[in-house]
């Protein structure tokens, strides 16, 4: 019998290594979180603060029920986007219920399999993505302070992270430094800024859906390459902090991910989409060049992107370095001796106008202002390009994802790598029936022997503590699992 048909406590019983869940989700109780949300911004804001807080926060109010008000024709004339419905599970109320209530999430992860997990938000997963400064900035406060509070009694099993906006480098200082004065471990940045081009602002009728996607006057700023500010403060203050930097921004509602009529269709690949943006962003903006102890978690978009990006990268890099892409100088070709070959191969066709044809040779494209655009990462060789990607950049992958035996194809990716796929187990959300099935489900990989049984170590274990205490060697002091990590702390690098 295959370790899948095994309950997942029967499995986990089997493996020599703890597992850790990189990316579980916990789904807030929208009554309970108002009914405390003005004593958490009562010394910032006041009364009105908290009204217009609670108000962005009820994603019914702003984003399912505008869209739904809306007739198939008022959806188009915006095109507004088809958000997310019926995203939580429903016919599994234990399943449910453990999602929202922490206690009992902490007594069922013997249950799961699960030795320790680190949880991220649901329903408020785009509060860092709040439009106004103010809200935004003291939205996220209070909800890390309300988390704070909920979740502290449980940090032997599991640890919620913090949410920290970025539409400035000031701004994320600040709440970086609120969320280690609460005690965080963890933290969930905005990787992905919406930020409007020219005067003309929004042009997408986002009145009707605040705070959901893009429109044509927006430009994405994915804080590497062309931002809107230099964040080389922040990601020295993460170090300095000691808390390691993961995404989890959604990629629905721009792009090619802003159908009116299917949530599915906007879903599909839309983490991937925004988890490639920002880390190709961070590589060829030489952040990982610049901070070479930093690394950065990309969440719930699977590994196989990466695959793909890491190959390109390498692809693109040595067709247009700075040496060879002088290969590719227009001034460089020979017009004379093509116009020999035209003149020998052509016909009729092409030589019925040599010197237009001379001409169109002759013109030279400007000169670019910069000839080396991968000057940032300061690449020598392809093994400088696996340095500065490999072991900066961790990949959150959902039990289900075949693309995980890519990452650890190690016969198929470069320089024979292995990317850093780490285990998310995406409970809470609607794409896990059974909380109880995720880690057979993860298994199957060895069973099919796509893994091993030591890169599965690496998946469920290695990876995820190589990520958390990249920034913080004592992420897992004073937990259940600090005795159990034997060697892997010691090779984080």
């Amino acid at each position: 019998m295959g370790h899948s048909k095994l309950s997942a406590a029967e499995l986990r019983s089997q493996l020599s290594h703890p597992v850790i869940d990189a990316d579980g989700h916990l789904i807030e109780t929208a009554p309970v979180f108002k009914r405390h949300l003005r004593e958490y911004v009562r010394d910032i804001g006041g009364a009105d603060l908290a009204a217009r807080i609670e108000s962005v926060l009820d994603f019914d109010e702003t984003v399912l029920k505008p869209w739904g008000r809306m007739t198939p024709d008022e959806q188009r004339a915006i095109w507004a986007t088809r958000p997310p419905w019926w995203s939580h599970p429903a016919a599994a109320s234990l399943d449910r219920a453990t999602a929202h209530l922490p206690r009992l999430m902490y007594e069922r992860l013997d249950d799961l399999g699960i030795d320790f997990a680190i949880l991220y938000p649901s329903r408020t997963l785009t509060t860092t993505a709040i439009k106004e400064d103010e809200v935004r900035q003291v939205a996220c406060r209070a909800l890390n302070a309300f988390n704070a509070d909920v979740y502290a009694e449980f940090a032997d099993r599991m640890t919620v992270v913090a949410q920290i906006p970025m539409h400035t480098p000031d701004e994320a200082i600040a709440a970086l430094d609120h969320a280690a004065e609460l005690g965080f471990k963890a933290i969930m940045f905005n990787g992905l800024i919406h930020r409007p081009v020219g005067p003309v602002g929004r042009g997408d009728g986002s009145d009707a859906a605040p705070n959901w996607g893009s429109g044509s006057a927006d430009r994405l700023d994915t804080l590497g390459l062309d931002s809107a500010y230099d964040y080389d403060s922040v990601w020295a203050h993460c170090l300095e902090l000691g808390l390691a930097p993961a995404t989890h921004t959604p990629g629905q509602g721009w792009g090619s991910r802003r159908s009116v009529s299917s949530y599915m269709y906007n879903h599909i690949g839309s983490f991937g989409a925004s988890m490639e943006a920002v880390c190709k962003s961070l590589f060829m903006g030489g952040v990982t060049r610049r901070f070479p102890g930093l690394s950065f978690a990309l969440l719930e978009g699977g590994v196989g992107w990466a695959c793909t990006l890491f190959s390109d990268i390498i692809g693109h890099w040595k067709k247009r370095n700075r040496d060879t892409i002088q290969l590719l100088d227009p001034a460089k070709l020979d017009i004379d001796r093509t116009m020999k070959l035209f003149a020998e191969y052509g016909g009729e066709r092409f030589n019925a106008d040599p010197d237009a044809v001379r001409e169109f040779f002759s013109k030279l494209e400007p000169d670019p202002p910069e000839l080396d655009e991968w000057a940032a990462c300061e690449i020598d060789s392809v093994e400088d390009i696996a340095n500065l990607f490999v072991p900066h950049f961790y990949f959150g992958c959902e039990a289900d994802d075949p693309s995980v035996s890519w990452a650890f194809n190690d016969r198929v990716n470069p320089l024979g790598a292995k990317l850093r796929a780490m285990f998310s187990s995406d409970m809470g959300h609607w794409d896990v029936p059974d909380m109880t099935g995720i880690l057979g489900e993860a298994y199957e990989l060895v069973e099919k022997d796509l893994l091993t049984p030591d890169d599965f170590r690496d998946f469920t274990c290695t990876n995820p503590v190589r990520f958390y205490t990249s920034a913080n060697p004592g992420f897992f002091d004073g937990t259940r699992v600090a005795g159990q990590l034997g060697d892997v702390a010691d090779s984080r690098d």
